[in-house]
């Protein structure tokens, strides 16, 4: 019998992946945070840094379990299996091992874990892009504990940890279906429990700040190399894949959203390419180990396109999604799910078992991830409706009128973003050499947070 080996390449393989995997969700702080208007830009990066908080802590204590722990049922994992109580650092504990193979993939258990924590992390943070401006904190904060352990830690058993959705033989590679159709339905049902921001659509709403949102999306573009090529856990040709698939599908995306804005507004903009590039990298995700090059080019100008067009439902349709998380990243996980089912290769990939209905298969793997798609946004909207309105009945989800007009930067986080005091209005030099000069009343009139958006 052969003895645990731990494989170093894949474990500084992993270890890095992770690390810039967490990098995305402050990138997507930026990016959300951009997007949004001034006066409530803290608020809006507070959640994505209050998931890293939260969420790291309940995965580690039992969300890890209940996701890849012995599955019970097909529905949820053992969650006596990787209790936080517990410590795994036998020369046994390595993720996969299993009595004929000992050495499982070489990765230590804690390193999968952290891998893997980082996606329970920016899947509840994705949620909170659409609703912003109005989202009390400490609401904010039980929905998102709430969520994650109802639906997040299950959904990702179905998906990864042996659930029904893994045996009925649904592909998602880095979490189409299990992060972005996820969340982007819980945003929906959040948006529809909140109701509109207060003007909306009558006031314009526009990004306070276009460069963070470039920012963020460059932090977002790198950190998916890892949430994609990092996903196959070791490092082979299957990951090589995965990582110029991520960036052709991205590259198109990015073309194919500034195509549209050039034939419906007459003029491409960087917000635009931010959104496309966003919107290539989620409809990659599910599929970016399962598809040849060329498909995956074609994918990201399909989603670019699309996704370009469906932010502008929420229009026609009345629901507030603030920051187009509906448009982008329910939409775009759709896209990619299906794709499987039309260009998913077994040439490719020997794990896909059903060819794509356009190379050659029929439409058994379509109508598969039609159906775990399908499954995962009608649970995960109905559970996130539930608990949006049991919490705006009870502590409250939506701040007051007054303090979303005022600014909710102020109101629930007593800070702003940017100091609007006039240059001096402190005393400056005069103060300090003991000088108290003239105070205009222009000067000394205190500034309204109204201004700022």
């Amino acid at each position: 019998m052969p003895e645990p080996t731990i494989d170093t390449g894949n474990t500084a393989w992993l270890l890095i992946s992770s690390a810039i995997v967490l990098l995305m969700t402050p990138g997507l702080a930026l990016f959300y945070g951009g997007l949004n208007r001034s006066k409530g830009v803290l608020n809006m990066m507070m959640m994505s840094f209050s998931a890293m908080g939260l969420i790291s802590v309940l995965w580690f204590f039992y969300g890890f379990s209940l996701a890849f722990g012995t599955d019970t049922g097909s529905v949820i994992g053992n969650v006596g299996d990787y209790l936080g109580t517990k410590t795994f650092l036998g020369e046994g504990d390595l993720w996969g091992a299993t009595a004929e193979n000992p050495s499982g993939t070489g990765i230590p258990l804690y390193v999968f874990m952290a891998f893997q924590m980082m996606f329970a992390i920016i899947t509840v943070a994705l949620i909170s892009g659409a609703l912003s401006d109005r989202t009390k904190f400490g609401g904010w904060l039980v929905f998102a504990g709430a969520w994650a352990t109802l639906v997040y830690f299950p959904v990702a058993h179905w998906v990864w940890g042996g659930g029904w959705i893994f045996d009925l033989g649904a592909l998602d590679f880095a979490g189409g279906t299990a992060v972005h159709i996820n969340a982007g339905a819980a945003a929906l049902a959040l948006v529809l429990v909140l109701g509109k921001r207060a003007g909306w659509p009558r006031d314009a709403m526009k990004p306070h700040n276009v460069p963070f949102v470039a920012l963020g999306t460059g932090l977002l573009w790198f950190g998916w190399f890892g949430f994609n090529a990092g996903s196959e856990l070791t490092a082979d040709a299957i990951t090589g894949l995965a990582f110029i698939n991520t960036q052709l599908a991205t590259a198109a995306a990015v073309l194919g959203w500034l195509l549209i804005e050039r034939i419906r507004d007459g003029k491409p903009t960087l917000v635009g390419a931010s959104s496309g590039a966003i919107a290539g990298l989620v409809a990659i995700t599910p599929a970016c180990a399962f598809v040849a090059p060329w498909a995956a080019t074609v994918l990201g100008l399909v989603a670019g396109a699309v996704c370009a067009l469906a932010v502008s439902l929420k229009y026609k349709l009345g629901y507030d999604d603030s920051l187009d998380v509906v448009g982008v990243h329910f939409v775009g996980g759709w896209i990619g799910c299906l794709w499987i089912g039309l260009f998913g290769s077994s040439s490719v990939n020997a794990l896909v078992a059903n060819d794509g209905l356009f190379v050659g298969g029929g439409v058994k793997q379509l109508g598969i991830q039609a159906a775990s798609a399908a499954a995962v946004t009608v649970y995960s909207f109905a559970v996130a409706f539930a608990l949006g309105w049991v919490i705006n009945k009870t502590i409250g989800f939506r701040v007051s009128k007054e303090a979303e007009i005022d600014g909710i930067d102020l109101a629930e986080h007593a800070e702003s973003a940017y100091d609007t005091t006039p240059t001096g209005g402190s005393g400056g030099a005069f103060a300090m050499a003991g000088i108290k000069p003239a105070a205009s009343a222009e000067a000394s009139a205190p500034v309204s947070e109204k201004i700022s958006g």
